[in-house]
């Protein structure tokens, strides 16, 4: 089964080896007819701790990696 890639923005990495992704996704309301967005959060292993609040990065599913981390940064 292929892994999701998703793109987002880091909101948070305060913690060591880990960095707050938020993604957002846009879709079209059912009834209304009407784009809405929604947004998630994500934590996503950063191995280098080289990525800073900001930055726009992607990120791949992968193993659970401890409790939350269920992602790694590819770019």
């Amino acid at each position: 089964m292929p892994k999701r890639i998703l793109q987002g923005t880091v909101v948070g990495n305060t913690n060591d080896k880990t960095v707050t992704v938020k993604v957002e996704r846009r879709f079209t309301h059912p009834l209304l007819k009407k784009t809405v967005r929604r947004t998630k959060k994500y934590r996503a292993h950063d191995a280098e701790n080289k990525y800073q609040v900001g930055d726009t990065v992607q990120i791949e599913e992968c193993a659970p990696i401890s409790k939350n981390k269920r992602w790694t940064v590819v770019i």
